[in-house]
């Protein structure tokens, strides 16, 4: 049975729809200290908020040094909505449009909102004793701070009873995450994210790992406290993370993505995974939906392993009988499958 497009779209207004990886709330607002408001401190902080929004959206560090930001590094402001001050930060509101477009028009490839849900956990020591830091404790103000200056959505466990066996590094950095997996399964995050943080003559070290499907990754970062810590830790997880899923202008091709198994629950989280490559939806036929969409296979399956959706081979399609040039009975000819063309299912 097919159905209307426009009655697909009046059926979802009706529903309370299920969300799919995370979308970062306040990913084009961000806030930076400042000593005063005198004219020269504000223009400091606005370069220093660039910079970060900039390095959130690219995860490159040298991104705003491209060429073509020049004027955008001259004068900040021509893509701010508004900024004031709050405490002794500076909160500085960016245009998403301007800045998108401005970024693009540079060639720089961009990291949408649509980012993995990070699980996190973070065991703190010190001389005065561990911590696994959970979602209801103070420290857990300083790691989401982190995550939201660097663009990313944070979950932290609850650190109850039944989880404080995972409370040391042995647990958290084992080779085979096995029991942090396990422990993870109720929070219903795309990413694991284990760091131990250790003090030492007044410095802060982590060692951190990073598990996204079956891929890992890790690193080390220090720094004179506990908030500093971390924000590095979370600016290399940005850094890490980002090129997976980076949309890079001239690398997308037109492909079709055909998508099987979805309801009407799943169709509003699929439209805001499949935001950033221009999405038509062609066809609804059932449970099956075939988009249009401009991106690379790499960036789409990337993205749509946020949804949990599993990609499926296409069958071989069979073309009208062909003579066998000896005579006798006629064969199909069997065509590869296509390669502008990604199947998914949940």
């Amino acid at each position: 049975m097919r159905l209307p497009i426009r009655l697909l779209f009046f059926c979802l207004s009706l529903l309370s729809l299920p969300a799919l990886a995370a979308p970062v709330a306040g990913l084009y607002q961000v806030r930076e200290p400042v000593a005063d408001q005198e004219p020269e401190s504000r223009d400091a902080a606005l370069q220093k908020a660039l910079q970060t929004l900039v390095l959130r959206l690219t995860g490159d560090a040298k991104a705003l040094q491209s060429a073509g930001l020049e004027g955008l590094r001259k004068d900040p402001q021509q893509i701010v909505s508004q900024y004031g001050y709050e405490g002794d930060a500076l909160l500085v509101e960016f245009d998403p449009a301007s800045t998108d477009r401005q970024l693009r028009q540079a060639g720089l490839a961009l990291w949408g909102a649509n980012r993995p849900a990070i699980l996190t956990w973070w065991l703190n020591e010190s001389p005065e004793g561990s911590q696994l830091v959970g979602e209801s404790q103070s420290a857990s103000a300083l790691l989401r701070d982190a995550a939201q200056h660097r663009g990313l959505p944070l979950r932290l466990p609850l650190a109850d009873l039944s989880e404080q066996a995972l409370g040391n590094a042995d647990a958290l950095l084992a080779n085979d995450p096995q029991a942090l997996r396990e422990a993870s399964e109720r929070y219903g995050a795309d990413a694991l994210l284990a760091v131990q943080a250790t003090e030492s003559s007044g410095n802060w070290q982590a060692t951190w790992r990073l598990w996204l499907g079956d891929e890992r990754e890790q690193g080390k970062a220090e720094a004179a406290d506990q908030a500093a810590l971390a924000d590095a830790v979370m600016l290399a997880v940005a850094e890490r993370l980002a090129p997976r899923f980076l949309v890079k202008p001239g690398a997308a091709q037109s492909l079709t993505l055909v998508i099987e198994g979805a309801d009407l629950g799943r169709f509003a989280a699929l439209e805001r995974l499949l935001e950033p490559f221009a999405a038509r939806l062609q066809e609804i036929d059932g449970q099956r939906l075939v988009y249009q969409v401009s991106a690379s296979p790499e960036q789409l399956r990337a993205q749509l392993a946020l949804g949990q959706l599993q990609e499926v081979s296409e069958p071989l399609d069979a073309a009208e009988p062909v003579e066998n040039p000896e005579g006798g009975a006629t064969e199909a000819a069997q065509v590869k499958p296509r390669t502008d063309q990604l199947r998914f299912r949940w």
